[in-house]
């Protein structure tokens, strides 16, 4: 617990759907490999929903095909082409984070990433948007043996930021989000601006408290 009037010692973000608005660039990047199969887009509001699942869901959704289906590797592959060509593109923080992350820094509270996006396009996404030098660590989905939501990415980020877990904070849009900040014993945000789908129950997921916006965080980490 975080005692009352104290600031948290450190706050973690997911990064598709939380930090980040990444559906733009991965709607585009799926929308030209639909082409490529004289497909026709799909809208926003059909792709959104599973970005925060990652590669798999979006060709689930988009072409009916699981990772164990032939022809999957070769669409993953091309996919991937198609995304680190225009990664960051259109993306952008999410309203409010700039102000969220600026006032962060200026009371020195440690802020990092921990996403289950590959580190070979998480960090040239985030070097590009001037925010790898910024966060004081950065936890890809395969910087360890295991991801969300197993609890160890989040247990070593707390530990790159010299941070103690139960008074840090973990914001994040998905349930293994939760239930990987939670099995850490941090205080879990859902981030509701995010990647959520109709079908989404955040207020089932155990999280602490829940952000209609970014700016939301000032009412966890205050404004003084």
């Amino acid at each position: 617990m975080i005692p009352p009037g104290a600031a948290p010692a450190c706050v973690l973000f997911d990064l598709d759907g939380t930090l980040l608005d990444t559906a733009p660039d991965l709607a585009g990047a799926l929308n030209r490999l639909r082409g490529e199969h004289g497909l026709p887009a799909l809208p926003m509001a059909a792709i959104r929903p599973t970005v925060s699942h990652g590669t798999a869901a979006m060709l689930k959704a988009s072409f009916g095909l699981a990772a164990a289906d032939t022809g999957y590797p070769a669409l993953e592959r091309r996919f991937l082409q198609h995304y680190c060509a225009a990664i960051a593109v259109e993306t952008t923080l999410f309203p409010g984070m700039a102000e969220v992350l600026a006032h962060l820094e200026a009371r020195a509270i440690p802020w990092g990433i921990v996403t289950n996006k590959p580190g070979h396009l998480t960090e040239p996404l985030l070097q590009t948007l001037a925010l790898w030098s910024r966060a004081v660590c950065v936890v890809s989905g395969d910087t360890l043996p295991t991801c969300k939501p197993d609890p160890a990415p989040l247990l070593y980020a707390c530990a790159q930021a010299g941070a103690a877990p139960e008074r840090s904070l973990y914001v994040g849009d998905a349930e293994r989000d939760m239930l990987a900040g939670n099995r850490a014993g941090m205080i879990t945000l859902v981030a509701e601006f995010g990647y959520l789908a109709a079908e989404d129950r955040p207020q089932d997921w155990g999280a602490a408290g829940s952000l209609q916006r970014a700016t939301d965080l000032f009412d966890w980490i205050g404004t003084a």
